[in-house]
C-alpha cells in the first residue's frame, strides 16, 4: 500500500532540487533511502540535493540537505535560494528575509526582485584545520598549493595541479586552468573528492579566468557528481580568486546554468550571493509505508 507524498521540482542556476515540505505533510523516517530512490533521473525524478522544511528553535525554519547518494551534508547556497522561493510561494512566509538553520549555521536570504534571491553567506573560513584539509596548516589561506592527482586520468599525464581551498559551510577545492571544458572531470572529480587531503571529502571547482569581473567554473560536487551550478562552490571560487589578486571585489561567475554575482568587500566582510530560483513543476511520490 503506498501513499502520495507531495514535492516541488526547482532549480537554481541549472543545480536542481525536489523540495519536500515536513512542515505540511507526514515524511517517512528514512529520508536518505527516500533521497537515493527518487535521485535516478531515469526510474525517479533526479536532482542534485533533495531539501527539506523543517520547523527550526534556532532560526525561522531548518532546511536539510541530502544528497543523491543519500548522504546529508551542510550548505547548498543555489538550494537556499529555491529553498526560500518555496517557503513564499507556499504561504509559509511573506518576509523580505529569513533565517534558515543549516548543519553549517544560520544563513540569512533575501528576495531581490522577481525570481532573484540573495544570500548573505557569512565569513569565508580559511583555516585549513576548520575547512578541513591537509594542505596546509597554521592560518590560511590554503592559496596555489600542489596537490597530485594519478597520471592515468589525464591524457597528458599530468599529475601536480596548484589549488586553494575555502569553505562556505562546506569545503571546496578550487583549481584555475586554461581550458576547464578539456578537463575530464568524470575521471578527475571523484578522485579530487575523494582525496586524502580532504578528511570530509571535498566539492571541486575548476576555473577559468576571463576577466577580472568574468570567471567559468564547473563543478563537481561530493555525493552528487558534475552539476550545472554550485552556489557554495561559486563563493569560494570568488574568494580564492581574489585573494590571489586576478579578479575584482564583485565577480559573475559563469557556470553551466547560469549565472551567479558574488560580492566580498574585504577578509572582515561576509560573502553576498545573487542569483536566480525557479520552480519547474509539483508532483507526487508513491510512498511505502
Amino acid at each position: 500500500m503506498s501513499r502520495p507524498l507531495p514535492f516541488t521540482k526547482m532549480h537554481g542556476a541549472g543545480n536542481d532540487f525536489v523540495v519536500f515540505d515536513g512542515l505540511r505533510d507526514e515524511l517517512p523516517a528514512d529520508l536518505s533511502k527516500l533521497a537515493q530512490a527518487i535521485a535516478d533521473r531515469h526510474f525517479g525524478v533526479g536532482f542534485d540535493q533533495m531539501l527539506v522544511v523543517r520547523a527550526s528553535a534556532s532560526a525561522d525554519f531548518r532546511m536539510d540537505i541530502y544528497n543523491a547518494d543519500g548522504s546529508q551534508v551542510e550548505m547548498c547556497a543555489n538550494g537556499i535560494r529555491a529553498f526560500y522561493k518555496y517557503l513564499r510561494d507556499a504561504g509559509h512566509t511573506k518576509s523580505d528575509e529569513i533565517g534558515v538553520e543549516t548543519l553549517s549555521g544560520v544563513v540569512r536570504p533575501r528576495w531581490a526582485g522577481e525570481g532573484l534571491v540573495t544570500v548573505d553567506m557569512g565569513l569565508p573560513i580559511l583555516i585549513p584545520e576548520k575547512i578541513p584539509t591537509t594542505l596546509a596548516t597554521g592560518p590560511g589561506p590554503v592559496l596555489d598549493v600542489p596537490i597530485d592527482v594519478p597520471a592515468s586520468l589525464w591524457p597528458d599525464g599530468q599529475t601536480e595541479f596548484r589549488a586553494a581551498s575555502v569553505s562556505m559551510g562546506n569545503p571546496h577545492c578550487v583549481i584555475q586552468v586554461d581550458d576547464i571544458d578539456a578537463i575530464p572531470l568524470d575521471r578527475v572529480g571523484p578522485a579530487l573528492e575523494h582525496h586524502v587531503a580532504f578528511p570530509n571529502r571535498v566539492n571541486v571547482e575548476f576555473i577559468e579566468i576571463v576577466s577580472r569581473d568574468r570567471i567559468r567554473q564547473r563543478t563537481w560536487e561530493r555525493g552528487t557528481g558534475e552539476t550545472l551550478a554550485c552556489g557554495s562552490g561559486a563563493c569560494a571560487v570568488a574568494v580564492a580568486s581574489m585573494l590571489r589578486g586576478v579578479v575584482d571585489r564583485e565577480v559573475t561567475i559563469e557556470l553551466r546554468g547560469g549565472e551567479l554575482r558574488i560580492a566580498w568587500a574585504d577578509r572582515t566582510s561576509h560573502v553576498f550571493m545573487t542569483g536566480p530560483a525557479a520552480t519547474v513543476f509539483t508532483g507526487v511520490w508513491p510512498l511505502d509505508d
